[in-house]
Parts: structure tokens; C-alpha cells; sequence
């Protein structure tokens, strides 16, 4: 028994030891084959009667396009070899067969002539196909056969055109390339040459006339320029930009004006004359001239007041053509915004200074056993950020533990390791920068990004890590959750989105509503007509003012039933389609504050907020969420599963980091608008330097939208937040005197009861009950839990909050 077992494992292993050759045997014969058929169809007497035989069967079978077979045999033998015939590539190989078969059919047509097949049987034609094949006057045996029936119906004309058509999508398959794409590429290709020739050409003539100048004057007062150092090949970027080239052709023309200056100084003795002259040439061409491509997104640069003028009404203008036509609303233009009069500084000492801390952060991480080699830098306004290429067999997680060390070497306040970049083979280390500019909103309201965005919800965040302009969708969000410590830039985040709103949307187009139960930040919008109410700032008119959006959210779907739409655009297309002007607008909300609302009324604020998170992105309605204090009591799990998109803004502690965006970063931030962005979809946030607007340009917009005509405010609106408030302030229940002890009771007792409250009050079961039922009807206790004693929800400090403000 065990010499059989024996004996059908060796043939088991003898089988395998075959299969696992298969691919090479059968790549190796169909090889043979091809250089067969190639030295049968060029050379026929070097392989005997088989060589004769072998052309006259394949060019009989194809004609003209037989010579193409055994090169198509060897190109598949060696596929078959390497084992790159999987699925995929043997589909491209038979889109190729039939791609030879079209053209053989093509070569036919070109040749068939109508009198050559009258009163001829199909066996007939078919050996007239096979001998003109063979003596190269058709496509073979296979051409006449697919070309025939075309021939019949269509005629060559038409048969040519209907084989090129079909030839053209076997090409498209094969390649994957579409055909405008080819001619938007060539279209593309030949104006970056046309570019390129025209700055040669200015290039060109601007050195004709130095050299022209250089040989006026004596040589021997020309000075050699100094060998500079070989720099190390890390390409540095700013705004997307490499900024080598640039600079090289910088130091060029620095040399070239350094070289007239030294000449210039030498010719005392130059006459009056020449004098005059060389002050011509420099009015031509004044040193204010040189190229500098580096900082100019980082940078606005200073213009001539008059030219602004000139240009306020262009830029309005600009602006509002690429959005729906309204005559009542005149959108807003960024002449009414500051300009950035922050410079970036000279592009060259940036990169000087970029990589030194190449060099340094290398020897740093040498120093500690890692290996890694910096590939590329990108300078941002506020951090600049180098990425590493670690050698194989170095764990990232090496890196990411020593930042600390990072930090001391580099002399720096604090530094974010992103490992792995998204998208790339590279570990980023952001380093922030020793000097800080500041985006202005106008930088990026003025970008193409902003201006060709097509959706009325977009709005301008600021630039990301390499200076690009970075804009969202509120309506691709489709909810967003913004959280940071004080004076982090949240405010201004929130301001930035309003403004650039009412750049983009009219009245007609985006509703806004806005709580802010702090008072003083919101409470300049009150009179712009995108709002639906006053700002509310009265927390338990809060409550009420989200619980008429979840309502206005359940009627509008009402509507879209009726309508059979699904969402908020297919009704508006449908009203559009109708000839109906008015359309159904988009309903941004904005919470500025929501800790203060969680300790008014937690349970009415979270199930409003849930409700409308869930549903209302179809209705067209946007939660807009801000807070100061990112505790798991503010954001719950329910809020933060429900919002998707978030924004970070600088934190004390990582933990307060986890509960914004689920992952550790934003202790690291440096405050002052600088953020993580965590869009809905997105692997990792993108770290952003947002948009600074301040206080006097907000108020700018603001008085130029009034200026148009006062708010109508939404009276039903109001009218029913104000009866909800007084249902809920004529709650007999409220009346109880020992309420106000019994909750500082069950706050410094962590837990309820009705039992708790009998013993320390020395009360009944039905009055100890009511006051249960107040404290849960306030937010302050849970509900029912059976034999369990209910949870309480609030801590001291809010206590003592809601304390101090009840008194005020």
C-alpha cells in the first residue's frame, strides 16, 4: 500500500513539474512556427517545399496582409513565454487579429472588380479569392469572405467607408486612446511649441542685443563668473511650480546685468553721449523686468490705485457672467476685499533655505539608523513640507517616532509626519515655515478654481500645502462639521464661507439660516436678503428654528412625490422644463456654537441635527456645524456618523483631535487658519491654510447687498419658533421650587432617581416624579432605563453655565 502511495506521488509531482512549463512549451513552439512562416514568405528556397507551401496557403488566406501573420505569431510566442497572456492581453491580441482581418477585407475591396464574379458559385469565388491572394492582386480567402456581403449591399464605396469605421473602434479598443482626445493632446502640444518659440524668440533677441552691447566695450575688462556648486537633485516646488529653471535663468540675466554694471563703472571716459544712450536702453528694458514665476500666487502684487479703480467693475462683471442670470441681485466684486500686500520674499533664498533642510533632515534621520533620501519640496504659505524616500527594508513607523527629534534638529515648533503621502511612494514631513503669509480671501475669489467651479454651494477654502487654491462644495459635503480651539480661526472659516456664498448665489438660488448663540458673530448678515430669519441667537429659539427645517425638509420631499423627482435638481430642471421662473432654493444651515445649544436643549438639538444629517441632502438642505469644545458630549457619536466632511483647526490634545476627524494631527497645527480638511470620500485630510477675511471686509459685502433693497424675511417662520418657545416656557411643570436643588443634587450625585430625590427632600413618590420628568424635559437627566437609575447628562461646569446665564 505505501509503495503505491509512493508511486502516485512521484507521478502527481512528475505532472506538476509539466504543468508548471506549459506557458513556455507552447510560447516556444508557436516561436518555431513564426520564424518559419518568415523564412517562407521572404526566403521560401531556404526552408525547401515547406517554405513554398506556407506562402502560397497564407498569402491564398490574406493577401496582402499575410507578410503581418508571423510577425504577429512571434509577438504572441514571446507574451506566451513571459507569461504576460493573461485575460486582458489576450483580449488586446484578438481586437489585433481582427484589426488584420478588416484590413485584409480592406485590400480586397480596393481590388474587387463586380465582372470578375458574375454567373460564379461561391467554391468558385472562393478559389478566385485564394489564387488573387496568392499572386498579391486581393486579401485572400478571408478578405473576399468579409468584404462580399458589403460589396453586395454597398459597393466599394460604401464598403470602404462602413471597414473604416469598424476598423477605427477596434483601434480605440486596442489602444484605450480616444480620438479627441488625440487631437485636443496635438492641439495642446503645438501651443506649448508655439509658447516656446515665442519666448526663444524674446529670449533670443534680448541676448542679440547684450552681446551687441558686450562687444562695444573693451574685453579686456570682462570678468569671469565664479563656478558655483553642484546642488543636489530635489526638485523644489511652490504653487505647483518647479522653481530650478527659473532660477537658473535668473542668476543668467544677474550675471549679465552685474557685467554691464562693472563695465559701465570702468569707461570713465565715455562722452556725454553715450551717456545718453545706455539711459535709453534702460527705460527699454528696466531691471524691474526680471522673470519671476515663484511667489506670484503667494503674493498679490501691488498695483497702481488708479488701475484698481479701473478694474472693480470687470472683475464684478467676470464674476457674475458665469452665473445665472438675476437682475435683481448684483453679485458683490472682490474690490471690495483687501489686497495681500504680504510678500513671500526672494524665491531664490526659499530655495536655498528648502534644501539646506533637505540636507539636514537627511543627516538627521542617518544619525538615528534610518535611511532616506528627500525626492521632492513643496513650499506652502505657512508649512513647507519634505518628502521622504525611504530605503527598502526601513519600517515607516521608525520615522513617525521620531518626530520630537525631527523637531529639535530642525530647530522647529512643531512638525506633522504624513506617512504614507496619499497617492505617492513617500513619507511627508510638513516643517513649518520661519515666516508666515497669509492667504487672502480675494487671492483665491479671484482664481480660476473659484470662477469656473460650476455649483452655487462652492466657496473659497484657501491653499493647500503647495500653494494651490483649494475649493469646496457644500453640496458634495453634503454636511459639515468645523471644530477648533479659540482664536484657531474657526470664525473666520465660517465668515470666508458666507462671503464667498453671496459672491456665487443669489437670493433666489441659497437660503441661509443661521443660529449663533454667542450673538456677536453672526449678527452682522442680519439684513442681506439670503436670509430666512433674522440670526437667531436665543438658544431655545434654536431648537425651534431646526425643528421647522426638519419640517421644511419633510415637505419638500411631499413635493418631490408629487412631482415623481427624486432631489432638489431634478425638480428644478422639471420646473425649468415647464416654463416656470421661480425654482426651489438650496437651504444652508449654520450653528456657530452648537456646545451652547447642547446645554439648552441637548435632546431637541441632537435629534433636529440627526434628522436633517440623515435626509436632507436630497431636499437641498447643508448643515454647517462650528464649535469651540470638540468633547464626545457636544460631538456624539449619532452627529459625527451622520456628518461626513470635517474641518480641524488647531487642538490641545490629541484626543480632542480623534473626536473631530478620528485620527490624530491637529494638536500639531499652528493655529491661525491653518486646518486639516477631511472631505467625505477622501483617504487623509489635506492640510489647507485657510482664507483670511476680516471684520471691515465682511462689513464691506455686507452694506454693498443691502445697498439693493431690504431683506423679506420668512414672517410664518418666525412667528412659529416664537409659539414653540412659549409652549415650552407655559409648562406648568416648570413651577416646581425645589427643582434648582434637585438638579445640583443629581449632578454632584452623577446619577437619578425618583427614590434619590424622596430620601434627601423628604417628598412623596408623585411630586419626586415630576420633578424627574422636568429634569428630563430639560436635558438634564436621560430617560428611563427600568430598575436602573437614570443617566445625567450634563457636568458642573455646564451647570454652572446654565446657571449664570438664567441670572443674567
Amino acid at each position: 500500500m505505501k509503495a503505491k502511495k509512493t508511486q502516485k506521488k512521484k507521478l502527481t509531482k512528475k505532472k506538476s513539474g509539466i504543468k508548471k512549463y506549459n506557458n513556455e512549451i507552447v510560447g516556444i513552439i508557436l516561436l518555431a512556427l513564426g520564424l518559419l512562416t518568415v523564412f517562407g514568405l521572404f526566403a521560401e528556397d531556404s526552408i525547401g517545399i515547406f517554405g513554398t507551401f506556407i506562402k502560397t496557403l497564407i498569402l491564398g488566406l490574406m493577401g496582402w496582409l499575410g507578410y503581418v501573420v508571423p510577425l504577429f505569431i512571434i509577438f504572441y510566442s514571446i507574451l506566451v513565454i513571459f507569461r504576460k497572456n493573461n485575460e486582458r492581453v489576450n483580449s488586446k491580441i484578438r481586437y489585433i487579429f481582427v484589426l488584420i482581418l478588416i484590413m485584409s477585407a480592406m485590400v480586397q475591396t480596393l481590388f474587387y472588380n463586380e465582372q470578375d464574379y458574375i454567373n460564379k458559385g461561391a467554391v468558385e469565388c472562393i478559389k478566385k479569392f485564394f489564387n488573387d491572394g496568392a499572386a498579391m492582386h486581393g486579401g485572400g480567402v478571408l478578405g473576399g469572405i468579409i468584404s462580399i456581403p458589403f460589396l453586395l449591399l454597398f459597393k466599394n464605396l460604401g464598403t470602404v467607408i462602413i471597414l473604416t469605421t469598424i476598423a477605427l473602434i477596434d483601434i480605440i479598443i486596442i489602444t484605450d486612446i480616444s480620438i479627441a482626445g488625440v487631437f485636443l493632446r496635438i492641439k495642446n502640444d503645438v501651443a506649448a511649441i508655439a509658447a516656446k518659440v515665442e519666448n526663444r524668440f524674446k529670449i533670443t533677441k534680448s541676448e542679440l542685443k547684450e552681446k551687441l552691447r558686450e562687444e562695444e566695450e573693451p574685453e579686456n575688462e570682462t570678468e569671469t563668473e565664479p563656478e558655483t556648486e553642484t546642488e543636489p537633485d530635489i526638485d523644489v516646488v511652490m504653487n505647483g511650480k518647479k522653481i530650478s529653471k527659473i532660477l537658473d535663468f535668473k542668476k543668467k540675466k544677474a550675471a549679465r546685468e552685474s557685467g554691464r554694471g562693472k563695465t559701465a563703472d570702468g569707461n570713465t571716459s565715455q562722452s556725454s553721449d553715450d551717456t545718453g544712450k545706455d539711459a535709453k536702453v534702460d527705460e527699454v528694458k528696466p531691471e524691474n523686468d526680471e522673470v519671476d514665476f515663484i511667489v506670484q500666487d503667494l503674493k498679490k502684487n501691488g498695483t497702481s490705485e488708479a488701475k484698481a479703480e479701473e478694474n472693480l467693475d470687470n472683475v464684478g462683471v467676470e464674476i457674475s457672467s458665469k452665473m445665472q442670470d438675476n437682475v435683481e441681485y448684483r453679485y458683490p466684486h472682490t474690490g471690495l476685499l483687501d489686497d495681500n500686500k504680504m510678500s513671500l520674499g526672494n524665491a531664490e533664498n526659499y530655495r536655498n533655505s528648502a534644501l539646506k533642510g533637505a540636507k539636514k533632515l537627511e543627516e538627521t534621520l542617518k544619525s538615528f539608523g534610518v535611511d532616506a533620501k528627500v525626492v521632492n519640496v513643496s513650499v506652502g504659505p505657512a508649512v513647507t513640507r519634505y518628502e521622504l524616500q525611504p530605503s527598502p527594508g526601513v519600517k515607516v513607523s521608525k520615522i513617525v517616532s521620531l518626530s520630537d527629534d525631527i523637531s529639535l534638529n530642525l530647530a522647529a515648533s512643531g512638525v506633522r509626519i504624513e506617512a504614507p503621502i496619499p497617492g505617492k511612494a513617500a513619507v511627508g514631513i510638513e516643517v513649518p515655515n520661519k515666516e508666515v503669509v497669509p492667504v487672502f480671501l480675494k487671492d483665491v475669489l479671484d482664481s480660476k478654481e473659484f470662477k469656473e467651479y460650476n455649483s452655487k454651494l462652492a466657496f473659497a477654502l484657501g491653499k493647500d500645502i503647495s500653494g494651490q487654491n483649494v475649493v469646496a462644495d457644500i453640496a458634495k459635503m453634503p454636511h459639515l462639521l468645523v471644530a477648533g480651539a479659540t482664536g484657531s480661526g474657526k470664525s473666520v472659516c465660517i465668515n470666508s464661507l458666507i462671503i464667498s456664498l453671496l459672491f456665487k448665489a443669489s437670493p433666489n438660488e441659497v437660503k441661509l439660516l443661521m443660529v449663533d448663540p454667542k450673538v456677536v458673530e453672526l449678527g452682522i448678515y442680519n439684513g442681506i436678503p439670503h436670509l430666512l430669519i433674522p440670526v437667531v441667537t436665543d438658544p431655545k429659539k434654536a431648537a425651534g428654528a431646526l425643528n421647522w427645517a426638519v419640517q421644511e425638509m419633510v415637505n419638500r420631499y411631499k413635493l418631490f412625490a408629487d412631482r415623481g423627482v427624486r432631489d432638489i435638481k431634478g425638480y428644478n430642471a422639471l420646473l425649468a422644463k415647464n416654463g416656470e421662473t421661480e425654482i426651489l432654493p438650496h437651504i444652508v444651515i449654520i450653528i456657530d456654537e452648537l456646545a451652547d445649544l447642547m446645554m439648552v436643549a441637548p435632546n431637541d438639538v441632537e435629534d433636529a441635527i440627526c434628522r436633517l444629517a440623515q435626509m436632507a441632502r436630497a431636499a437641498g438642505m447643508h448643515l454647517v456645524i462650528a464649535t469651540q469644545r470638540p468633547s464626545v458630549d457636544v460631538i456624539t457619536g449619532v452627529i459625527k456618523a451622520n456628518i461626513p466632511s470635517r474641518i480641524a483647526f488647531a487642538v490641545s490634545s490629541q484626543v480632542d483631535s480623534r473626536t473631530i476627524i478620528d485620527m490624530a494631527g491637529a494638536e500639531k497645527l499652528l493655529g491661525k487658519g491653518d486646518m486639516l480638511f477631511y472631505p467625505v470620500g477622501a483617504s487623509k485630510p489635506i492640510r489647507v491654510k485657510g482664507a483670511f477675511v476680516s471684520d471691515g471686509e465682511v462689513e464691506r459685502v455686507v452694506e454693498y447687498i443691502k445697498s439693493q433693497g431690504n431683506a423679506e424675511y420668512n414672517e410664518s417662520i418666525i412667528d412659529e419658533i416664537n409659539s414653540e418657545k412659549e409652549n415650552k416656557n407655559s409648562d406648568p411643570g416648570d413651577n416646581d421650587e425645589l427643582l434648582p436643588q434637585a438638579i445640583e443634587l443629581v449632578v454632584d450625585a452623577g446619577q437619578a432617581s425618583v427614590s434619590l430625590i424622596q430620601r434627601k427632600f423628604k417628598v412623596g413618590y408623585a411630586r419626586a416624579a415630576r420633578i424627574i420628568d422636568q429634569m428630563e424635559a430639560r436635558g438634564i437627566v436621560g430617560p428611563f432605563e427600568g430598575s436602573k437609575p437614570r443617566q445625567v447628562l450634563i457636568t458642573k461646569q455646564q451647570l454652572h453655565e446654565m446657571n449664570m446665564k438664567s441670572e443674567e
